[in-house]
């Protein structure tokens, strides 16, 4: 009875948002530099191949080069408290291809100086607008913890003129969500780089839905994160596109064009399936809602039994809740402190 309930509110609260739009599908072997004419293999095979020597070699697939190109904004009007970088991975717009960051301190010490014992990059949900997850990281702040929340690649300043909807992350295009989805675990990389200069001790990163994904791929790869939290969870990166509410209206251009098995085999580089036995040195939070038609909770349960199996050391908490009713009174209260209590502790 209480799924069928938060079923119909999931389903009412999805339709609230307008301009979702249903693309083509593409192999996008050109996002990833693999269409050279003299190829005559099918599209299937070359970025097959190419995926499988990404997960074997994901330490070169996401590598971030350092930059010294940080642009940081103290205290400059509205502008205050953002840094901006440019991103190590190139693609077709150079708006997208500028990083951008707000970050949200903990009150000075008694002696004036700023607290820089903690600090977490905050990777917002699919579609997040530039006041996304704002109030998350304040209340961070407010209990201890720095917050740097990163704008993911083709969202709120990053979105070219032609989007209205942060539709080239997650998409039918196949290589083009691989390429961008590698550009938002870079560009983290590069925000944790930033808070290590700034001072920053001991770092750790918390993401939501899409983000939690990013979050792992990124705690997999990068030695400096201490601790993650991970809002909203999926063994496989196909799996939620195939199934989930939220992305109904990619699997409908992926329907007839691929099965999900072979789906799950190319986008493998860009699934926490294919790196939870490298995260099981650092702490982790499992957040799942267990009325969730986004991320349904068998595919979270998959991720909780993968992480038994490989010996990570986490905590799990299950939201009495769907996907968009967790951002809704009472659920957010208790999603926000469960997040908060974890990265102080484990901090």
């Amino acid at each position: 009875m209480l799924a069928r309930f938060f079923s119909r509110w999931e389903r009412r609260l999805y339709e609230r948002t307008a301009g979702r739009r249903v693309r083509p599908f593409e192999w996008g072997l050109d996002w990833l530099g693999l269409d050279h004419p003299g190829d005559r293999r099918p599209p299937e095979a070359i970025l097959g191949e190419w995926a499988r020597a990404a997960q074997a070699c994901s330490a070169d697939f996401f590598a971030a080069p350092p930059t010294d190109d940080y642009e940081w904004r103290p205290s400059e009007g509205p502008e205050a408290g953002t840094v901006t970088f440019p991103s190590a991975v190139r693609t077709p717009h150079p708006c997208n291809d500028l990083v951008s960051g707000r970050l949200f301190t903990v009150e000075p010490r008694g002696d004036g100086r700023q607290d820089r014992r903690r600090a977490v990059v905050v990777l917002p949900q699919w579609n997040a607008d530039w006041d996304g997850h704002v109030g998350l990281c304040r209340l961070l702040a407010r209990f201890g913890v720095n917050a740097l929340r990163l704008s993911l690649p083709y969202h709120d300043r990053r979105m070219p003129p032609e989007l209205t909807r942060a539709d080239y992350i997650v998409s039918s295009n196949l290589g083009r969500t691989l390429h961008v989805c590698r550009q938002a675990v870079v560009d983290a990389r590069r925000a944790v780089a930033w808070l290590e200069r700034e001072g920053f001790e001991r770092i750790g990163i918390l993401g939501t839905s899409l983000g939690s994904c990013l979050a792992l791929l990124t705690t997999a790869h990068e030695p400096r994160i201490r601790a993650q939290a991970l809002n909203h969870v999926s063994l496989y990166f196909a799996d939620v596109i195939w199934e989930g509410l939220s992305t109904e209206h990619v699997r409908k251009g992926l329907d007839g064009h691929i099965a999900l098995d072979r789906l799950r085999e190319l986008w493998m580089p860009i699934s926490p399936a294919a790196y939870v036995h490298r995260v099981k040195g650092t702490p982790t939070l499992l957040v799942s809602a267990r009325y969730d038609t986004s991320f349904p909770f068998h595919l979270s349960k998959a991720l909780i039994e993968a992480c038994r199996r490989e010996g990570v050391s986490f905590d799990l908490t299950l939201l009495p809740c769907g996907h968009y009713t967790t951002g809704l009174a009472p659920f957010k209260y208790l999603d926000g402190w469960t997040l908060v209590r974890f990265l102080r502790k484990k901090l």
